[in-house]
């Protein structure tokens, strides 16, 4: 069988390849960025471009002002009759200088806002849930000079609107930014010390089993804060059981501030306590006197027995305070109770 020639196997014509072109050296750039294709190009070995001499957007800045320093409003009536738009505007700016009116109404023309204070306060809490730091701390400084301004909020306005204004106030003076929380502390503060303490005392309770940690404190605080200014009627009205119970609740807490918070507590419910019962000791045995008709000579020989007198009363009125601690609290807590009597009574 004969061969065939091996030129039979090779392709008719080979196609070259293309030969590579030679990278050119591009010339040298100006200063400026060479525009390629509609995209910048930067070269290093430029010289750097003079930076524009215009001036930078100033950004706006509100200025807290104390409340000593607000001046009475220029034409009040339009200025009340427009607050609550104001409130509601989109511009922060506008919403910080509303609430400083409302601060200068609260603060020099309590009678304008009285009409619309249940609409002002719904719109200081809407305020308050803003994430802007500024518009934040100028709504709770609100909240102290209406606090400041009307005593009773509870009665000036809804329950509905007061109890949500309690909650942002609980949940500000809770959070971390500091200068916010120092802000909402003093305003629960005022709030403590401006209004009635007996129903401000019932809306605070249901706060001290809040499933945040903080705003339980914060609530045990301003619970202390009411019962200091109360009198033994007004505790007595809300239940002496009831607040043994609430401090003994209290003492168990995780944060140290709750727990202080209860032993002011108990330490206010104390002294009422013992109070009252000094001023019925001393009206027995001047009922007793006036019934015998003793002389003063008669008076003076037990002069001896004062001393003997005066620790059966307390011997009494401890035993009083136990038996009240007993009937309203565990064993493991009314002895809890009682440590923290035994300390506060001793002497500093």
């Amino acid at each position: 069988m004969a061969l065939r020639a091996l030129d039979n196997t090779l392709p008719a014509a080979v196609s070259e390849r293309p030969k590579k072109t030679a990278k050119l050296s591009t010339p040298a750039v100006v200063a400026t960025s060479l525009v390629e294709g509609g995209r910048k190009r930067n070269d290093e070995n430029a010289a750097p471009r003079a930076k524009s001499t215009s001036p930078p957007a100033v950004e706006q800045a509100v200025e807290y002002v104390r409340s000593e320093d607000l001046q009475p409003v220029a034409g009040p009536k339009a200025r009340a009759a427009g607050l609550v738009a104001d409130l509601d505007s989109k511009d922060w700016v506008k919403v910080c200088e509303a609430l400083n009116d409302a601060r200068r109404l609260a603060i020099h023309h309590p009678a304008l806002l009285a009409p619309i204070l249940e609409k002002v306060v719904l719109a200081v809490v809407k305020t308050m849930k803003n994430p802007r730091s500024a518009v934040l701390k100028t709504s709770v400084m609100a909240c102290t000079d209406v606090f400041h301004g009307f005593g009773n909020l509870i009665s000036s306005a809804s329950a509905d609107a007061f109890d949500k204004l309690l909650l942002q106030l609980l949940l500000k003076a809770s959070q971390d930014k500091r200068f916010v929380a120092e802000e909402a502390e003093k305003a629960m503060r005022a709030m403590a010390t401006s209004m009635p303490p007996l129903p401000l005392l019932k809306k605070l309770r249901s706060y001290v089993h809040h499933a945040n940690l903080r705003v339980r404190a914060k609530a045990a605080v301003a619970m202390a804060h009411c019962v200091a200014r109360m009198e033994i009627g007004t505790m007595k009205e809300f239940g002496l059981s009831a607040l043994l119970q609430v401090s003994a609740e209290l003492l168990n807490d995780r944060l140290p501030e709750a727990r202080e918070a209860a032993r002011s507590i108990v330490g206010s419910t104390h002294v009422a306590f013992c109070k009252e019962a000094a001023l019925k000791d001393e009206k027995e045995k001047g009922q007793q006197e006036e019934e015998e008709g003793e002389s003063g000579l008669a008076a003076a020989g037990k002069e001896t027995d004062q001393e003997q007198e005066q620790e059966q009363e307390k011997s009494a009125v401890d035993a009083a305070w136990e038996s009240l601690c007993a009937l309203s609290l565990s064993p493991i807590s009314a002895q809890a109770i009682a440590k923290i009597v035994s300390q506060l009574l001793q002497p500093q």
